[in-house]
């Protein structure tokens, strides 16, 4: 969130060029798994949302760390998680500026910039095949968004009450 993205695709090319992840799918997979700061303060502040008297609870009824998180802080953290993966499945499905930079085979570009490629060198185009490969770049968004709305919506309308 301090540096835009544009300002760092140099030293990782050169990163990933050196551990010999250059033409593999590796940049575009591994990075997120360390985290982006939006999601990270998300996530944040709906835990800090989430009262403190049902861990002590728990713990007083005999319940390890363990049991408690998977049974009290996961299940309420749905919607909160929900979110993330949306947004997070969204970023990295649309990604273009990414593939193309760290992706130099063509039988290894995503979707996004196969779809650039149905344009010709002049800007001229079949329009018709365009519309139909952006229908299927568009249709696991769909049901991503489809499937996890009721929780998407639950977690937007969470993060802003305060009570």
């Amino acid at each position: 969130m301090l540096l835009p993205q544009e300002v760092t695709v140099i030293p990782q090319y050169v990163l990933f060029t050196r551990i010999g992840w250059s033409d593999t799918w590796l940049p575009l997979m591994v990075p997120p798994w360390f985290g982006w700061p939006f999601f990270i303060f998300l996530l944040r502040q709906f835990f800090m949302g989430i009262p403190r008297e049902l861990d002590e609870a728990a713990r007083l009824d005999g319940a390890s760390s363990l049991r408690i998180l998977w049974n009290i802080i996961l299940p309420l953290s749905k919607p909160a998680l929900a979110t993330v993966v949306i947004f997070a499945f969204i970023g990295n499905w649309n990604n273009f500026l990414y593939p193309l930079i760290y992706i130099r085979t063509m039988d290894k570009q995503v979707l996004a910039v196969a779809l650039n490629m149905f344009r010709g060198a002049y800007g001229n185009a079949n329009y018709q095949y365009m519309m139909a490969v952006s229908l299927l770049v568009l249709l696991p968004v769909l049901l991503v968004f489809f499937f996890g709305q009721r929780l998407f919506v639950r977690g937007i309308a969470l993060t802003g009450i305060k009570g």
